[in-house]
């Protein structure tokens, strides 16, 4: 009996000893071995890499269920779980990790100007020293390809697409009135500051079905999410001033800006083409405030700005010219969240409320007083199933009230229109490997105005061709209100629509950038109206139509030469549309055939200083000459302009700002007036548009005090 019990016990013992042998291959989806992957069991020791030819093997005295983990560098880890006695012989693939740097990026009509972004054609820093822009945000973008140069209105024309046909967002959430009201032949600005805003995506089309109401373009403006430190900017300028302060408490901070243009000194000194009774004066207001919490932060955005100016313009129709008296104000705030839910989902939401008063004065006897309300609430849902698969979808809501009432000699009355516009969208991410994305949505709006509902399909491929190359394409159908002006007089029309386009080829390298561009528009039930001009005596319908198509190039270099950084835009664009009070279908005369900008910024370290560059080209844009029988028939000459700054360091925080724009001067032409009756000889008069001043200079002083006392404007010259 003895003897027995010693057997079992020395079977019981050479059985815990027993091995188990673990082996098998690990390749990629291309059945390519991957040398030294990882093969472990999960909470042991147990373990080996692979050789040159992917094999792994290695013993182990676990038993029972047991958990597999295969890893390595650039590659999703892969977990098995089963008996360890069916480990053998194991046929493993590994799939490429799409979260690395270098899988490819869907980027089909959009630029990124973000400092963290993976492909960025511009940073945050290039805003405001781009030499031609004088700091406004919209001025850089109109250095990429895809825009139109149009002086004299300062807003973005992007392929073809008329200004209103952009949409801007801050923090996701619309902008109704983006800009400041002005006269004829005076470019307006943003009223935004760049300062305060650490992204910027411009799409210049195809963009997601996360935006709608946008026939070209949407510009999206993201807010600085936490600052670094505390400071405050100071700023005094050629005209005028501006005061910002940034406080940061543990998880939460504040940042306010305040600026005040009064440009009476500088137009005494530098008399332009105008004669102003009173000069442009403008003061302007924003906030941010954010709280972080544990899962996600909240941002309350505010704006307020404020400007008057009044002027007589030259008129070849009034010998003593047109007398133009303007007051705006403007109040925008909105409110944002970003959150995480749990289990992979995430939110985001917010809600936006805009205020717009603006009057306007006319040769004294013509009243015209404009009053907008305008309200947008969103909430989208995300929900991350894994690396290769991401769902998006959400619901919102857009309300505007625009009133005008008009006093004159010929009309006394309010009209206007109510508008409620609700949407909702769907968009999901797939990353099939490291080289092949798909990104489908699908929005659905319905349009109160117009009793209309839309269904607007968005698709976008990109496939890496190469190392650093990448192929995109990508379609889109887009749908748009008809503006504020049109509505007015017809507020039955109907969504204007328009599909687009595009194949996209970009090539990254370190410090360098290609992409290549070509698109195709065409465009669907655009408004026109029998009259000379927009008015109750008028019919409106749909039946405009038109296309754009053309080729952006852009080329952007900052490792070539030494202490350099600089691009090169070029644009083709081919457009003609049938609209508004078009006879025929012709080039509008809002869009030029070439469009072609350089940029470049040379730092100096023994005068610490960045001087910069910018050149504008535009070929000629139509214009109608009533003294023949073709319509938009002749074209203006080609807009030229090169523009020049320093910026000097005087110190870690203190900088001294000059730019100067059009240096040589240039007689730039807009276009041309002509008279509203011919002469004794038949012939119709006319007069150039000419920008009202050739040139404009600016110099500042910016000062930044900061905890750490090396903060600046521009931090990284």
């Amino acid at each position: 009996m003895k003897q027995l019990v010693l057997l079992f016990a020395l079977l019981s013992t050479i059985s815990s000893f027993a091995q188990t042998l673990i082996s098998g291959y690990v390749t990629d989806n291309k059945n390519v071995p991957i040398v030294g992957a990882n093969v472990y069991l999960d909470g042991t020791y147990d373990g080996a890499t692979t050789n040159d030819e992917g094999f792994f093997s290695f013993e182990t005295s676990e038993t029972g269920t047991q958990i597999l983990t295969v890893s390595y560098l650039s590659y999703e880890t892969k977990t098995i779980a089963g008996d360890v006695s069916t480990f053998s012989d194991l046929k493993i693939k590994l799939r490429e990790d799409v979260n690395a740097l270098d899988t490819v990026v869907i980027s089909a009509g959009t630029f990124e100007a973000n400092d963290n972004s993976k492909v960025s054609v511009l940073n945050s820093l290039d805003v405001v020293t781009t030499a031609s822009a004088v700091g406004d945000f919209v001025g850089a973008l109109q250095t990429l390809p895809g825009t139109s140069t149009v002086s004299e209105d300062g807003r973005l024309f992007v392929r073809g697409g008329d200004a209103d046909e952009t949409q801007i967002f801050i923090d996701g959430i619309r902008v109704f009135t983006p800009f400041s009201p002005t006269a004829n032949n005076i470019p307006t600005r943003g009223r935004y500051s760049p300062f305060l805003f650490d992204g910027i995506t411009f799409s210049t089309g195809g963009y997601s079905a996360e935006y709608g109401n946008a026939l070209s373009s949407v510009l999206l403006l993201n807010t600085i999410d936490e600052p670094d430190q505390n400071k405050t900017d100071i700023g005094i300028m050629s005209v005028g001033g501006s005061l910002g302060h940034t406080k940061k408490w543990e998880k939460t901070s504040l940042s306010v800006n305040a600026t005040y243009i009064n440009l009476t000194p500088y137009i005494a000194i530098y008399p332009d083409r105008n004669d102003w009774e009173k000069p442009y004066e403008g003061a302007q207001g924003e906030a941010v405030f954010r709280q972080k919490f544990d899962t996600g932060m909240l941002k309350f955005y505010a704006a307020f700005d404020t400007s008057s100016f009044d002027l007589t313009q030259e008129d070849i129709n009034e010998p003593d010219g047109t007398r133009f008296k303007l007051n705006n104000r403007n109040f925008y705030t909105n409110a944002s969240y970003k959150g995480i839910l749990g289990n992979n989902w995430s939110i985001e939401s917010g809600l936006s409320y805009t205020i717009g008063r603006t009057d306007v004065t006319i040769n004294n006897d013509f009243d015209v007083e404009d009053k907008e309300n305008s309200v947008h609430l969103k909430a989208k849902l995300k929900k991350r199933f894994n690396s290769r698969f991401k769902l998006s979808f959400g619901l919102e809501h857009f309300s505007t009230d625009f009133e005008e009432g008009l006093d004159s000699n010929v009309f006394t009355g309010d009209y206007g229109f109510t508008n409620n516009n609700s949407a909702a969208f769907v968009e999901s991410d797939l990353v099939f490997s490291k080289d092949l994305a798909l990104k489908v949505g699908l929005r659905a709006d319905n349009y109160e105005l117009s009793d209309e509902f839309v269904i607007s399909p968005r698709a976008s491929l990109a496939y890496k061709t190469s190392k650093n190359g990448q192929l995109s394409l990508a379609y889109g159908n887009f749908f748009q209100n008809a503006n504020n002006g049109l509505l007015k007089f017809s507020p039955e029309l109907k969504t204007q629509n328009t599909k687009h386009y595009i194949m996209n080829y970009q090539h990254v390298t370190d410090g360098r950038i290609f992409r290549a561009e070509l698109y195709r528009k065409d465009y669907d039930d655009l408004v026109k109206f029998d009259a000379q001009m927009a008015g109750f005596d008028a019919t409106f319908d749909n039946s405009g139509s038109g296309y754009a198509q053309g080729l952006d190039l852009f080329w952007r270099d900052n490792k070539s030469i030494k202490n350099t950084d600089y691009w090169l835009s070029y644009s083709y664009l081919d457009t003609e549309r049938n609209h508004l009070n078009f006879p025929t279908q012709a080039q509008p005369n809002f869009s030029s055939t070439h469009n072609f900008s350089a940029v470049a910024k040379y730092w100096i370290d023994d005068w610490k200083s960045q001087v910069g560059f910018a050149y504008t080209y535009a070929s000629g844009r139509p214009f109608t000459n009533p003294n023949t029988t073709e319509f938009l028939g002749e074209k203006t000459r080609s807009f030229n302009s090169v523009s020049l700054n320093w910026a000097y360091l005087i110190s870690q925080q203190k900088i001294l700002y000059l730019s100067v724009n059009n240096v040589f001067a240039f007689k730039n032409i807009n276009g041309y007036q002509y008279a509203n009756a011919p002469d004794s000889n038949g012939n119709f008069a006319r007069r150039a548009l000419q920008p009202a001043a050739d040139q404009f200079f600016f110099i500042g002083f910016f000062w930044t005090i900061s905890e750490d006392g090396t903060d600046n404007q521009l931090d990284n010259l």
